[in-house]
């Protein structure tokens, strides 16, 4: 018996950053977000050996040793390691587990698709199904961003676990006493068929530590920056200012949204941008594009394209002349799934 599953990436629309806990603790949280047609894939199968195999083939990362209750929180593989410990440790009875894993990803690391937690998301659905845990949505989400929070202690906020879990458009609020809520949208064809025209993403091949942005924007908020915390509170209301251009189909104020966004974003620590980043968003405006943000906490991994769709093919083409790989946006309206083969 094998188990397989897949968890949705997801590009940020608005709101990004202000999902982190030292922000939405103090203020409330918003942010509006789309699951894509790239995935995080998990597939694990019990053995007979005692013994625990796992592999992660687009990292070139393996790991096997003897079937034990808990495994070291190091390199490599520290997502894998960090969801079977809680897993045995909550739900089996701290009795240690025997199988064999491969994990891949459609997107590499630091891309800025929340491909960290989409992964987490994906182990934690694929165990879920193995041992029959019925985790509802926003359990599997609680758990993924406890696991990878609290047990690894990696920076970062909510809104990539919800994602994945949840799928499709959706505006989540953080509330100041911890909890999420989940508004999806239910979007007409002409609006989802529009957006889906409009976007591209492009990939430079710049990966980025987003962990060191983050860091210092819970630094900036923790010492209570003005910049910050009104760039801050400008991304939150954002969120929601997306929520109705999206649900109206205002793509005007769309694209407006997205540019000003950006620009928001950049104020909130002087390391989410630089030199060849600002380059590269100023060619796509050349280019013909309307809007350009970095899907992401920022300083690289893929960029967020908005264009007339009569543009797209030239701004496609000259993206792909500077280097890099140029995708559409393909969205995804269903999260986190799981079956048995």
């Amino acid at each position: 018996m094998e188990i397989r599953s897949r968890a949705p990436l997801r590009i940020g629309l608005a709101g990004g950053g202000t999902d982190l806990a030292d922000y939405s603790s103090q203020f409330g949280g918003a942010v509006f977000n789309a699951t894509v047609n790239m995935y995080s894939y998990c597939t694990v199968s019990p053995n007979a050996g005692r013994k625990i195999h796992i592999i992660a083939p687009d990292r070139s990362e393996s790991l096997s040793m003897d079937m034990t209750g808990q495994i070291p929180l190091a390199p490599p593989l520290i997502l894998h390691r960090g969801v079977y410990n809680r897993i045995v440790r909550d739900f089996n009875h701290g009795q240690p587990l025997s199988f064999t894993m491969s994990t891949s990803s459609d997107a590499p690391a630091g891309s800025g698709l929340g491909t960290s937690s989409t992964m987490v998301v994906a182990i934690l659905e694929a165990f879920n199904r193995l041992l029959g845990l019925g985790l509802d949505e926003y359990e599997k989400a609680a758990l993924a961003y406890d696991i990878e929070r609290h047990d690894l202690g990696l920076a970062g906020g909510r809104q990539d676990q919800y994602a994945a879990v949840f799928g499709g458009f959706n505006l989540m609020e953080f509330k100041t006493d911890g909890t999420s809520v989940m508004n999806r949208l239910r979007l007409d064809d002409r609006t989802f068929y529009e957006l889906e025209s409009s976007l591209l993403l492009f990939y430079y091949g710049k990966s980025r530590d987003s962990g060191k942005i983050i860091e210092q924007q819970i630094r900036n908020t923790k010492e209570a920056k003005p910049k910050t915390l009104e760039a801050m509170h400008h991304l939150k209301q954002a969120a929601y200012d997306m929520k109705d251009a999206v649900l109206t189909g205002d793509f005007v104020r769309f694209a407006q949204i997205l540019r000003v966004g950006w620009e928001e974003k950049k104020k909130t620590s002087e390391i989410v941008t630089n030199k060849e980043l600002e380059d590269t968003i100023n060619f796509a405006f050349s280019s013909g594009a309307e809007a350009v943000k970095l899907s992401g906490a920022g300083g690289g991994g893929f960029v967020l394209v908005y264009c007339n769709p009569i543009n797209r093919q030239k701004v496609s083409d000259a993206l792909k002349g500077r280097g890099g790989v140029v995708l559409p946006v393909s969205f995804s309206k269903h999260g986190a799934v799981s079956w048995v083969m």
